[in-house]
């Protein structure tokens, strides 16, 4: 690793990326089937979403704009997409279904945007943007599953848009550990600054200075 991260640093990947708020949080995915090894789960998702727990009230007590995602067919699959036909399985999370509704402990407060998406991305195709840009957040804290799937997606597009994303590697999981820790990896060269949950909310207090 430590000469893949000599590679990493002479080609300019992997610098520094200063919090500044006002801060946001977004919450990918952390719905029932996710937490349920037997459907989407496994891994480390359960003690992600223990973290984010903390995580959650943190950010409320300190008045931060909060957005949660779901992932919702339409109940007929009249909405069947490439990421369905991929994995068929992701029709069953439909609107009324107990495995596409969010963890009880992480459930959304009034105030708290809820997205319902079809696709990772919880940007994609959704009012996230806008809601976020309204709210003047400049940065957004990520947390959720899965780390290589919809939480990465997220961050991407979290950038693309001009968002300054923070992974909280402690509060996002991964049905295995190595596209987890592969993921983790990668968005902290490209895309997000990656650390973990206590550190960030450390930093935000802080105004966003890294040492």
């Amino acid at each position: 690793m430590n000469s893949e991260l000599d590679t990493y640093a002479r080609q300019g990947f992997g610098a520094d990326l200063p919090l500044k708020p006002p801060y946001g949080l977004l919450i990918v995915d952390f719905v029932n089937g996710f937490a349920d090894p037997a459907v989407f789960g496994g891994g480390n998702i359960p003690a992600a979403i223990d973290r984010t727990v903390g995580l959650l009230r943190a950010a409320r007590e300190r008045g931060w704009a909060v957005a949660h995602s779901r992932i919702v067919y339409a109940d007929d699959g009249a909405d069947h997409n490439i990421f369905s036909l991929k994995v068929p399985a992701m029709l069953t999370l439909k609107e009324r279904e107990h495995r596409s509704a969010i963890v009880p402990e992480l459930a959304p407060a009034a105030g708290e945007l809820v997205v319902r998406k079809t696709v990772p991305s919880a940007f994609f195709g959704t009012p996230l943007t806008q809601w976020l840009t309204q709210r003047g957040v400049q940065t957004v804290l990520v947390a959720g599953a899965v780390t290589s799937g919809c939480v990465r997606a997220s961050v991407v597009d979290a950038m693309s848009w001009g968002f300054r994303p923070v992974v909280l590697s402690d509060c996002v999981g991964d049905r295995a550990i190595a596209p987890h820790d592969a993921s983790l990896f990668d968005m902290a060269q490209k895309y997000a600054a990656v650390m973990k949950r206590d550190e960030a909310l450390a930093l935000a207090a802080d105004g966003g200075r890294q040492g």
